[in-house]
């Protein structure tokens, strides 16, 4: 807690010349109570068979639902077990947090399936996110620790010692070897796996995959390629690309802020500094590339003509990697770093929330952008409003924010 207080002592110093550091407040809509009032109204509404919200129409803004083998699913189990947490940093606001759980826990369960049979490939490290939460309020769960187990396990077999990496897309062609940066926060199941049965395998499973995203993904000014083409026979690198981006060349915010939070993470479980200089050198790109209005577009280098659209998402993502690349700042001392990147969320949470508040719609976000080629765009997003929610969280946790 003292680390956190010399972290608000920062920011508040700096705050004196908001001309110099631009400082503002956390929004206030992170604790609005149409926060808790809108999620609990979209979790009374689980069916039978469950589905699942992903995004919501461009119009009205109202949740478009899938069933529950989509990489997606995870996202609104994790947002109850968000607001859980919630109650303990701010009091019962809508319902008790023990309702929360119990929510939670209903919604959990429709991805019991996908434990053994899924679609998602690489994904169930995000498939995991609310098993992985059960854990931290009761580590003896047997059904939380059999998913995330599970998941990981099969993260793990999709593993390639010769590329040195985990499948991320499965191909009809099985020497074309596809890695996304999006990859990078999957492996946080691996650890939590690795906590629980003591199999380090799944530990150089991740270094190894983080390695080469290391190498292959990030570009020398910290902007990064959504897709790398490996030979799966070789390891070679065929080609780096895009897929939801502009063009091959440009970074697609949502995957520079996959790479942000996982490389942080990487430093964070390891203690590898080349994780922590590398977490560093995007959040610069980011930082130095968002435009002086502070809205995140889809796409750092898409052309301002025709108007890009935003991804309110990618900027949610992104406040909670780079509070996390604040913490392992604070982990060694640094307050300064801390107190910068810190800094940089609140206006940039100011920023997005401003632009993407939506208070009639069933999501809390909109001007999420899911796959631009494809039109899907000005929208909310499930995972967007995950993240602005543990956004919120972690304000609170640090004392630079009150519900």
């Amino acid at each position: 807690m003292l680390a956190f207080g010399l972290v608000t002592l920062a920011l508040s110093v700096g705050g004196v010349s908001s001309a110099a550091t631009g400082f503002v407040s956390p929004p206030a809509e992170l604790f609005s109570p149409l926060v808790g009032q809108k999620v609990l109204k979209t979790a009374q509404s689980l069916t039978n068979p469950p589905q699942y919200p992903q995004y919501t129409d461009r119009d009205e803004g109202n949740w478009i639902w899938f069933v529950p083998d989509q990489w997606t699913a995870g996202f609104f189990p994790a947002t109850l077990y968000a607001m859980h947490e919630r109650t303990k940093l701010c009091g019962t606001q809508t319902v008790s947090g023990s309702h929360w759980l119990e929510l939670g826990r209903a919604w959990s369960t429709g991805e019991i399936p996908s434990e053994t049979h899924t679609g998602v490939g690489h994904d169930v490290g995000f498939l995991s996110y609310p098993f992985m939460d059960e854990l931290k309020v009761n580590p003896k769960n047997e059904t939380a620790i059999q998913a995330v187990n599970a998941f990981a396990n099969h993260l793990a077999g999709r593993f390639s010692p010769i590329v040195g990496c985990t499948r991320s897309w499965d191909s009809a062609d099985p020497t074309d070897f596809q890695v996304i940066i999006d990859n990078m926060m999957n492996l946080e199941v691996l650890f939590a796996s690795e906590a629980l049965t003591g199999n380090h395998t799944l530990r150089d499973i991740a270094i190894s995959h983080a390695d080469k995203t290391m190498v292959n993904h990030i570009r020398a000014d910290g902007g990064s390629f959504h897709v790398v083409d490996y030979n799966s026979t070789t390891g070679a690198v065929i080609r780096q690309r895009t897929s939801q981006g502009y063009a091959d060349n440009s970074t697609w915010s949502r995957g520079e802020a996959w790479g942000i939070y996982g490389f942080a993470n990487m430093y964070k479980h390891t203690r590898k500094v080349d994780y922590l200089q590398t977490a560093r050198k995007m959040a610069k790109y980011w930082i130095t590339n968002t435009p002086s209005d502070g809205i995140i577009p889809w796409d750092f280098n898409a052309p301002l003509v025709p108007p890009r659209p935003a991804d309110s998402s990618a900027a949610m993502i992104a406040a909670n990697g780079l509070l996390l690349l604040a913490d392992q700042e604070l982990s060694i001392l640094n307050v300064t770093g801390a107190a910068y990147y810190t800094a940089e969320v609140i206006k940039m949470l100011d920023a997005n929330t401003k632009l993407a508040w939506r208070p009639a719609w069933q999501s809390l976000l909109a001007n999420g952008t899911v796959n631009n080629p494809q039109h899907n765009n000005l929208t909310g997003i499930v995972y967007g409003d995950y993240f602005f929610i543990t956004a919120g969280n972690e304000l609170v946790s640090r004392g630079l924010a009150r519900c």
